[in-house]
């Protein structure tokens, strides 16, 4: 019996610049990836995340700099924020990439988005319920902000309740199927 999660291949040509293979090939080693593996994973972030990037308003910022922006703004700031802006900039951005919004459709943009942003995560479910820790590494603000987003999304947007608990490096949410 043929395995359902299996994806469909196509045998493709494509004619790559030498510079490119050569790096391509020595970043696979590195991965201890075959190259084949190593240009599908370049390929689905891109059609994935990065060809939205643009098209949506997100922006390359360095940690540093999103830590230092954070850690200097109050709780009652980092909540307005959250509230004002960022809520409604999630939703769109995660609507706009995926075409719906509903569970399945936020959870796999959030772990999409947390891939693109080379963040390390954990996901796990058991008896319908989504368990996810997030490792960040930006300090609570960050984690604040983030968990009143998700507070407001799951509450106003999906109508599910979340359970969301947070650190100064970490972030962990549980949300029922």
């Amino acid at each position: 019996m043929p395995d359902s999660d299996a994806k469909k291949t196509v045998t493709m040509t494509f004619r790559i610049e030498e510079e490119v293979l050569s790096q391509l090939r020595s970043e696979s080693g590195k991965k201890e990836v075959s190259l084949n593996t190593l240009v599908n994973q370049v390929l689905r972030r891109f059609v994935e995340w990065d060809m939205y990037e643009s098209k949506v308003g997100m922006i390359p910022i360095a940690r540093p700099v999103v830590h230092m922006l954070f850690e200097n703004m109050d709780e009652e700031e980092i909540v307005d924020m959250a509230c004002k802006v960022g809520k409604g900039a999630v939703h769109d951005i995660a609507l706009f990439m995926k075409s719906r919004m509903d569970l399945e459709s936020f959870l796999s943009w959030l772990e999409t988005r947390l891939k693109s942003s080379s963040m390390e995560f954990s996901h796990s479910v058991k008896d319908d319920r989504h368990v996810y820790i997030i490792k960040h590494d930006l300090g609570r603000n960050w984690s604040l902000y983030h968990k009143a987003i998700l507070e407001l999304i799951f509450s106003e947007a999906l109508d599910r309740r979340v359970n969301v608990a947070i650190t100064d490096t970490t972030m962990s949410f549980a949300v029922d199927a």
